[in-house]
């Protein structure tokens, strides 16, 4: 593996140019650990690979999971539901619940516990409890809220009721117990991530040189963890926002790819992979940065939501401009709220440009150094897009209330931004 000489030798190892002497060039840099116990480093450089099989899969939608509250005494709008509707209703659209969190009560409550999420719920069913027969045990559809869907939920230790709570703490009741919602972690959807044509560095070597081992010592030295950049044409790199290779080398062999090449198995941790579609968005970066606006307009929320990523990993130190600027914001793709963060960075910082992509990131960039200075003017034109498609309800993906229009205007209107609708 080799790096560009000159002047750029001692910068940060992700701001340096990264080529290798092969017909074909590398397209992936992994930076991170192997071998490690506990913690690790995030930055060592482990391997140049051509292509990465396994990490950018499209998996089937997440499936709506059942859980049933046990022994319980249901109260306010979780009451209600069940006083009114017949049996033959639940389970429909009439039954829909939203969220609820499921609390230990506040003198029984672990420290290590904050309770659990769950969205998009609908009452499926209810029946009397076989041992208390005042309680009911209700039947849930829904989705657990986890960062990840391997993720595993702890039961918590010494919890023997917890308590039901809607939106804004509103209570819902008590039970005795939950079922559905406490689970293992779960096994890797894609079991192993294959690196190909890969010119691997010593730290990776030395984890290929303990495969075959049987010692614990040789199995923590074949494990890696390490985050994923893109290799640019030009042979800088950019973080791929998610994307890590975790878990444990398992084979080693030459690469079909060209000699002095190997192709290196991992046999993956529990983690799902990135949609595919995040490939075509990282072409668009590939030879520099995008140069028209709106090469977001086409993907769906998802991957909307991506390509405001990709652009924050590439996203410049160039100074704000100054205050009172005017910004021109096309507002015909602004469908939802992922086109909107697609939309206003490039209102911004031009094609391909980041300003936000969720609420938290969005009040960071409005605070400065993301490209404009508050106060500013905003045109948003052909806003009647986003007025008729940003309104209140329920938003699935985000398993919670839906962002609308009169929502962003106040956020943009509490950091001084002038906005004139088009």
């Amino acid at each position: 593996m080799t790096t560009s000489a000159g002047p750029g030798a001692d910068r940060p190892r992700e701001q340096r140019r990264w080529t290798w002497e092969h017909p074909i060039g590398p397209r992936w840099l992994l930076l991170g650990d192997v071998g490690f116990e506990g913690s690790y480093e995030d930055d060592i450089p482990l391997a140049l690979c051509a292509e990465i099989q396994g990490l950018f899969v499209d998996l089937p939608p997440r499936p709506r999971e059942r859980f049933t509250l046990v022994g319980c005494t249901p109260d306010g709008a979780l009451a209600d539901l069940l006083d009114r509707l017949p049996a033959e209703a639940l389970g429909t659209e009439r039954a829909w619940l939203g969220d609820i969190s499921i609390m230990a009560p506040p003198s029984n409550s672990p420290p290590s516990w904050w309770g659990e999420d769950l969205g998009d719920v609908v009452v499926l069913a209810q029946r009397p409890n076989t041992t208390r027969p005042e309680a009911v045990d209700i039947d849930l559809g829904g989705f657990v809220h986890v960062y990840d869907r391997t993720d595993a939920v702890a039961r918590p230790g010494e919890v023997n009721e917890f308590v039901l709570l809607g939106r804004n703490e509103v209570r819902y009741g008590t039970c005795r117990d939950v079922t559905g919602v406490f689970r293992e972690q779960a096994a890797p959807p894609v079991p192993q991530i294959r690196l190909l044509g890969c010119r691997p560095e010593a730290p990776l070597l030395t984890a290929l040189g303990a495969v075959g081992q049987s010692t614990k010592a040789a199995q923590r030295r074949r494990r890696i963890r390490a985050e994923v950049y893109m290799v640019a044409a030009d042979g800088s790199v950019s973080r791929v926002i998610d994307a890590v290779v975790s878990g444990t080398v398992d084979a080693g062999e030459p690469s079909r790819l060209g000699a002095e090449l190997l192709d290196v198995t991992v046999a993956s941790d529990p983690r799902a992979p990135l949609p595919r579609g995040i490939l075509g968005i990282l072409e668009h970066w590939y030879t520099g940065r995008p140069a028209e606006k709106n090469l977001w307009a086409g993907y769906d929320r998802e991957l909307r939501h991506h390509w405001a990523g990709v652009a924050l990993a590439h996203r410049s130190d160039a100074a704000d401009r100054p205050a009172g600027t005017t910004y021109d914001l096309d507002g015909r793709f602004v469908t939802d709220i992922e086109g909107f963060y697609c939309a206003l960075g490039e209102a911004i910082n031009g094609p391909g440009g980041y300003f936000g992509w969720n609420l938290d990131a969005l009040d960071d960039c409005l605070a400065g150094r993301f490209g404009a200075r508050p106060p500013f003017r905003l045109v948003w034109h052909d806003s009647a897009v986003a007025r008729e498609r940003l309104v209140a309800g329920y938003d699935p993906r985000r398993l919670g209330p839906a962002i609308t229009l009169e929502y962003l205007l106040d956020t943009l209107e509490a950091h001084h931004i002038e906005i004139d609708l088009r």
